[in-house]
């Protein structure tokens, strides 16, 4: 699992370079997951899971979203999917070609299905999610021959940071029905 120095720049990142057939990940990749971390950070203040989503294109997000199922009452309002939407309609196209998805966790298989019909040719994430990730955990969509997309993953960026946030909401979320169950 990859460390994951802070940061709360959001400038275009030094050093980027596109590229379809990446199986490494790159500092600018631990700097955009930074900003994911941060802005995952934000979702429990709203009572949301914090998982996040950022969408680059060129060095510069050009989406952002945390989860908002609970918010919006939409099981459809993940991180990733809020991101995809907004990009699309910041580009005012569906294909998301050249982008990057950098995610704190493990796309679900509604995700990853967005993201291929979205032709993001890149999936940065952090946490593997071994409920429901479809990304290696469960599934393994990606690679899928029959697709018409692929898309190249890279997983385990800040692993540890977004793993620990995730615990330790759900920890929080435990001890306050325990509370409310004994009180």
């Amino acid at each position: 699992m990859l460390a994951c120095p802070s940061s709360q720049d959001d400038v275009p990142i030094a050093g980027w370079n596109h590229s379809r057939h990446m199986t490494v990940h790159h500092d600018f990749d631990v700097q955009f997951m930074q900003q994911a971390l941060a802005l995952a950070r934000e979702a429990p203040l709203m009572g949301e899971v914090p998982i996040a989503a950022l969408l680059v294109r060129d060095g510069i997000v050009i989406a952002r979203a945390h989860n908002l199922r609970e918010t919006d009452q939409d099981p459809t309002a993940h991180a990733e999917l809020l991101a995809i939407r907004e990009a699309a309609r910041q580009t005012k196209s569906w294909r998301l070609t050249e982008t990057t998805l950098y995610v704190t966790l493990e796309p679900c298989t509604m995700c990853i299905g967005a993201i291929v019909l979205a032709r993001i040719p890149r999936l940065v994430f952090g946490a593997l999610d071994p409920k429901a990730g479809a990304c290696g955990s469960i599934m393994d969509i990606p690679p899928e021959p029959r697709l018409n997309h692929r898309v190249d993953v890279i997983e385990g960026v800040c692993a540890e940071e977004s793993q620990a946030l995730l615990q330790d909401f759900f920890r929080g979320l435990r001890k306050e029905a325990a509370q409310r169950k004994s009180g």
